[in-house]
């Protein structure tokens, strides 16, 4: 099942989430209870230690319940590489852990609910991850999306806002692997050419294929979630997002064909915000020659030229090149970024790659 069978404006929309909060804040209030947290942990997982230590600080500050719950790892289908992602929770749990002033060595875990029950429940929710809280419909991964939580609940003083990137950079290079099927690539790729061109560096554009593309289907609760969780991100960086024409198979891979000729005329990120903005903003189809040619028009591209890009396979040799870069990295998802010997991934990783490129 792809986007194009989900009706993702209703899916994303601001209004029905908002409407949706209304309702069960109205519930609780006729009910009297307090707001009640359920989390969703793995024991000795990164991501849950963090969050074990500060959900609760939440809680404590809203006058919150924290019902914790114990889950495995999630399935090979919903992360296709785990000892990838083992290795990147460590690493990257020691970043967050820095920036919040929190310490992995000093984690009091809480009484945990039977396992089974508790991966139960998270099915039954629509997830599938650990390190997740649960609240009133809507999920929140990690410490990450924390402040979307305590927004939700009024807060003017965030315990835990989003890091902040950095004001300054240094004369660097960062290369970005994206996906143009990817939602959080296009938020990374809308946001990231402004701030190296803050921060003083360059950016080199190494395009992936999307993971269902390389035989790793997305199961369907991570597609939702996506779907949902980019939806409140873009509206953070005022992004617009939910009109979605899914570019997956023909779309994508007409898109790269150009993307890669761009890239190499120094075009390659003027076609990519294009490219992204059409198809997850604004519904235009990629895989069709109307909806091509509107995307070359926003990205000062000539028909002709792009048809040229089309007739032209050397762009299967050249993002296959960026996988096995990506994967020699140590990662597998999109968008990561490289800045010297050092990788990161997620686009909510952007304030790690200016710290990086100021420390070079």
């Amino acid at each position: 099942m792809s986007l194009k069978s989900i009706p993702p404006q209703i899916l994303t929309s601001r209004t029905l989430r908002t409407l949706s909060r209304a309702i069960y804040a109205a519930r609780r209030r006729l009910s009297g209870k307090p707001p009640v947290f359920h989390a969703f942990v793995e024991p000795t997982e990164p991501y849950s230690a963090l969050l074990v230590q500060a959900l609760p600080r939440i809680a404590n500050k809203h006058g919150a319940e924290v019902v914790w719950h114990e889950v495995g790892a999630p399935e090979r289908s919903a992360a296709p590489e785990p000892e990838k992602l083992a290795a990147w929770s460590v690493e990257d749990a020691g970043y967050l852990a820095e920036a919040y002033g929190l310490d992995l060595d000093a984690v009091a875990w809480p009484e945990l609910g039977a396992r089974d029950a508790g991966e139960v429940l998270r099915a039954r929710l629509g997830h599938y991850a650990s390190g997740m809280t649960w609240f009133e419909g809507e999920w929140y991964w990690g410490i990450d999306r924390l402040h979307h939580l305590e927004e939700r609940l009024g807060a003017a003083d965030l315990l835990f806002p989003p890091v902040a990137e950095p004001r300054s950079g240094g004369d660097g290079e960062v290369e970005v692997f994206f996906s143009l099927r990817s939602p959080y690539s296009y938020i990374a790729m809308m946001r990231l050419p402004a701030l190296a061109e803050r921060w003083g560096a360059r950016v080199k554009l190494r395009p992936v294929l999307p993971m269902v593309m390389r035989s790793l289907p997305v199961p369907r609760a991570k597609r939702f979630y996506i779907a949902k969780d980019c939806a409140r991100e873009a509206d953070r960086f005022d992004l617009p997002f939910g009109k979605i024409a899914d570019p997956v198979g023909a779309g994508v891979e007409r898109g790269l064909a150009i993307l890669v000729r761009e890239i190499e005329a120094g075009r390659g990120a003027e076609f990519a915000q294009a490219f992204l903005t059409s198809v997850w903003s604004d519904g235009i189809d990629a895989a069709t020659d109307k909806g091509l040619f509107r995307i070359c028009q926003r990205a000062g591209i000539a028909w002709a030229d792009a048809k040229a890009a089309l007739a032209d396979d050397r762009w299967r040799e050249v993002v296959e090149a960026n996988r096995e870069a990506l994967f020699e990295g140590g990662h597998w998802g999109v968008p990561s970024y490289r800045v010297g010997g050092r990788m990161a991934f997620g686009q909510d990783r952007l304030w790690l790659v200016g710290r990086w490129l100021g420390a070079s």
